[in-house]
């Protein structure tokens, strides 16, 4: 099959995982890596056997035809803008930004070169997603009417670069939001207006790894709470917490008119996903998986975008997708300053569902 050269700007954590996962499909070749810290390109590079370049190297390359942007949230947009400035088609790792009108500029400039451009999460193209979304289609719990999605702990207060997840462009909804409410779009559709309380326990928080702990400012809401209330009526109340020690909730289920349908945290691709229908028992039954993607496939929405390209269809994990699920996000601080429901303007596609029998590495 012929591969379509793929150049990556970040080399931090989530760049491992998409370097190895990308070689799972035959129409992506990663030619390069980039990163401001040119020794942990290199690193990265070395470890991937890829070759480590300079970002404007990697830019002015002609050979590369896409570039997978994975540096922290607040660089995303200026990153995005300056590779499609370069004539490449642009991925950018979640969030699409952390406003709307910077994430507006990069549609339009996508739009005006006549470039592509795909956002993760692309977790939804999952296995375990990509059941829940069939069995729902096919009617199995009937009429969806209501819902839960709830992702509360600690937060990341041992990880090395913590005072960053409690910075603007992070917290709990810009960081694990991405997952559920793109999950929620995928099986339900838009999303036409947020009601929600936001709030944060303390002003500052001690954290960072055990040998160097240390004080920083909490710069977000770092409990958001809210019902979000879908263009198919459906209302699905959603809490994305880092003030949480413990709880009991399950991370995402779905109430029909026929029966609930229970899924695993969106963050993964896979299972388990379980169903109950009073017709059917009193038990929770799980489910065998309709579809693969099972494992962590981060990278599955570049193949898919590669693929669309030359199908010349849409692709899945759209600009018109994350922009949706930003301002969604966006919306839960908004209502809460403002003390009412808010309005989510924009609207997009659900996206395709993956066909079935694919063999790993197929789109």
């Amino acid at each position: 099959m012929e591969r379509t050269r793929i150049g990556i700007i970040g080399c931090g954590m989530i760049s491992d995982t998409y370097l190895a996962a990308a070689r799972r499909f035959p129409m992506l070749e990663v030619v390069g890596c980039a990163d401001l810290n040119t020794a942990l390109a290199e690193e990265k590079g070395r470890k991937h056997g890829v070759k480590a370049v300079t970002v404007e190297a990697l830019l002015s390359d002609s050979s590369i035809e896409l570039v997978v942007n994975l540096t922290p949230p607040k660089a995303h947009s200026a990153v995005d803008k300056a590779i499609l400035n370069a004539g490449k088609h642009a991925y950018s790792e979640k969030p699409l930004g952390v406003d709307l009108a910077d994430a507006e500029e990069v549609l339009r400039l996508a739009e005006e070169r006549h470039l592509a451009f795909g956002c993760a999460p692309d977790t939804f193209m999952g296995g375990g997603q990509q059941t829940a979304r069939k069995l729902i289609d096919d009617g199995c719990i009937g009429k969806p009417i209501a819902g839960l999605a709830i992702d509360m702990s600690r937060g990341p207060e041992t990880w090395i670069h913590a005072p960053s997840f409690y910075d603007v462009g992070a917290g709990p909804m810009l960081d694990i939001g991405p997952y559920f409410v793109t999950c929620l779009v995928n099986l339900l559709g838009p999303i036409e207006s947020v009601t929600a309380v936001t709030g944060k326990g303390a002003a500052t928080r001690v954290g960072g790894p055990d040998t160097v702990p240390h004080v920083y400012p909490v710069n977000v809401d770092t409990h958001q709470t809210g019902v979000l209330k879908f263009v198919n009526g459906t209302l699905v109340t959603m809490v994305q917490s880092f003030e949480v020690h413990a709880h009991t909730h399950a991370p995402l289920e779905i109430y029909g008119s026929e029966g609930s349908i229970a899924l695993p945290n969106p963050n993964i691709f896979g299972g388990p996903v379980k169903v109950f229908r009073p017709d059917q028992g009193n038990e929770w039954r799980e489910m065998a998986l309709s579809h693969g993607y099972c494992e962590n496939s981060r990278s599955v929405g570049v193949a898919d975008m590669v693929m669309a390209l030359r199908e010349k269809r849409p692709h899945r994990a759209s600009g018109a997708l994350a922009y949706h699920v930003l301002e969604v996000m966006l919306a839960f601080c908004e209502s809460s300053r403002q003390g009412r429901a808010v309005e989510i303007k924009s609207r997009c596609e659900r996206p395709a569902p993956l066909p079935l029998g694919l063999r790993d590495g197929e789109i």
